[in-house]
């Protein structure tokens, strides 16, 4: 459906997207996921023709949105981060004026935008100016707007932006809805957003793309060497690290208080492939250790995030700095030629 092959994007020296390729297949709900400043922004606006780009080539449906601009576009419904209204229109106004505005055919346009209203749950507000609509509800606006003449493919800038826990929760069950007819891209920095209504995700940092996957397999694979177990006993914290590195020879244990008074909780790296937790059960009785709580605590879609962005941040870091002392050398090299020539 979305064919991104080596997308570039400067302003001026910044780089704001460096050299992406991605495909998206029809019928899913793709996360776009990466920090403030990533290039999330920057790159749904090339695929929606809104920005040109620097170098690559972006494709919707087979159709190049640069060379094939009017075919690409009528495939795409799209909301951006900040939805484009106008405040002295109706509902219902503002609807029409859209579906004018995408050429969709005459006779059509009435039961589009009574279809889109329907579906975003904004009937009732047809003949309300949009000024006087909570920002939640301008948001549905927005999103009605986006599927009006039922594109292939939606794209959502941040849809969540501002509005309360309520609004947040009534937005995510419609994308999951449009989900089931169209192809979904949602971009966003709120990463329990993404886990929870994603298939797919991209994940993007510094303009580069640092990982795609579905959320399952990213997580197998950012987890090295096993998994982390929890385990949270009474008073004998000591004998319990004690049977750990004895029995198993685990290394690495972070022993903390529990939140009970008398309870200590201990984190270890169990060995990749092994379940180990049957047989510790049994070791602890058997050493009369009192044992409250045993858990399985992998690395959250979170923690995968920031391992990727801050191996990024740092590989950038390092290219900068070595950089900035390749050109120091020139420049101490330069300076003694020329002392020389004095």
């Amino acid at each position: 459906m979305i064919e991104i092959s080596h997308l570039v994007k400067k302003y001026g020296n910044h780089m704001a997207v460096d050299d992406v390729s991605l495909t998206m297949e029809p019928g899913r709900i793709y996360g776009f996921l990466g920090p403030n400043g990533a290039g999330k922004s920057t790159t749904m606006n090339i695929v929606t023709g809104y920005l040109g780009a620097t170098g690559g080539e972006v494709k919707i449906n087979g159709f190049d949105i640069l060379k094939q601009p009017e075919e690409a576009k009528k495939c795409i419904g799209y909301l951006p981060e900040i939805p484009p209204l106008y405040m002295d229109m109706s509902v219902e106004e503002y609807l029409n004026f859209a579906a004018e505005l995408k050429a969709l055919k005459k006779k059509l346009r009435k039961q589009y935008v009574a279809e889109a209203m329907e579906l975003t749950m904004i009937s009732d507000m047809k003949n309300r100016l949009i000024r006087n609509l909570s920002k939640g509800y301008r948001q549905r606006v927005g999103l009605a707007q986006a599927v009006l003449g039922y594109p292939e493919v939606i794209i959502l800038d941040e849809p969540t932006v501002g509005l309360d826990p309520k609004q947040i929760l009534e937005i995510r069950e419609l994308i999951k809805k449009l989900g089931e007819k169209h192809t979904v891209i949602l971009s966003s920095h709120i990463l329990s957003e993404v886990s929870e209504v994603c298939d797919y995700i991209f994940i993007i940092s510094k303009g580069k793309l640092v990982a795609n996957d579905t959320t399952e397999h990213l997580l197998k694979q950012v987890e090295r060497g096993g998994r982390t177990l929890e385990l949270l006993v009474r008073k004998d914290g000591a004998r319990a690290e004690e049977l750990l590195r004895e029995q198993w020879a685990v290394e690495q244990i972070e022993i903390t208080p529990g939140a009970e008074e008398d309870t200590v909780r201990l984190a270890f790296m169990a060995e990749e492939g092994t379940d180990i937790r049957n047989q510790l059960i049994k070791e602890l009785v058997a050493a009369d250790i009192p044992l409250l709580e045993l858990k399985s605590a992998g690395k959250s879609l979170e923690d995968i995030f920031l391992e990727l962005t801050d191996q990024v941040n740092q590989e950038t870091d390092q290219s900068r700095q070595e950089s900035l002392s390749g050109d120091i050398s020139v420049s101490s090299g330069d300076a003694s030629e020329s002392t020389g020539d004095i």
